[in-house]
């Protein structure tokens, strides 16, 4: 027969088995309140005010715009127009909300459009584009994903603006919506602009 236990055993012995859970909730109202309410779409880029990678990327094979083929990207792309670059990928669920809006968008002719096709098959970003229509002036293919490193991408989609002078003016991580085209990618446009005029 086992010795009963004292009666301050009890209750200590029920804070100890309740300690993790206590430290748990603690360390998740930590992050809650540390993280909880940044905006992933503001992350700093190292890259604004550096050069855009001059890396090339082959065209998307069979894709056409008035009778001739898409170019892809080359390091002249981006020189002498302010560029709107957008990363991309057909099965990238976001790229489909952004679509039509990029598509409207993409009437402004005072900016050039660039796509960048993320780890994508070609059939399906083209379908992806027959769908939606094709806002890109110019896409290139990232099949590997090392172009989009050297730009700084996070994950897709993510939208830069890149100035007259081929430097990255600002970065959006994530996908456009109404309210940061208006807010954020306009005006940052309308300054790429004035700045190169």
């Amino acid at each position: 027969m086992t010795d009963p236990e004292p009666p301050a055993a009890a209750p200590k012995r029920r804070w100890l088995m309740a300690l993790p859970l206590v430290l748990f909730a603690a360390l998740a109202l930590l992050f809650w309140f540390r993280l909880g309410d940044r905006d992933i779409s503001r992350i700093p880029s190292a890259l604004i005010g550096r050069a855009a990678p001059q890396i090339p990327l082959p065209p998307l094979s069979g894709l056409m715009a008035d009778g001739k083929p898409v170019p892809g990207i080359d390091p002249a792309t981006f020189v002498g127009k302010v560029s709107l670059v957008n990363v991309w990928a057909s099965w990238c669920v976001p790229c489909h909300s952004e679509a039509p809006l990029l598509t409207e968008f993409a009437k402004d002719r005072r900016v050039q459009f660039v796509g960048i096709n993320y780890k994508d098959a070609s059939d399906n970003a083209r379908r992806f584009l027959g769908r939606y229509g094709n806002p890109f002036d110019v896409v290139g293919v990232d099949s590997n994903g090392r172009a989009s490193i050297e730009w700084g991408v996070y994950g897709v989609p993510e939208t830069f603006v890149v100035a007259r002078d081929g430097t990255i003016a600002y970065k959006l991580v994530g996908e456009i919506t109404p309210e940061n085209i208006e807010a954020v990618l306009k005006p940052e446009i309308e300054k790429a602009l004035k700045a190169g005029s």
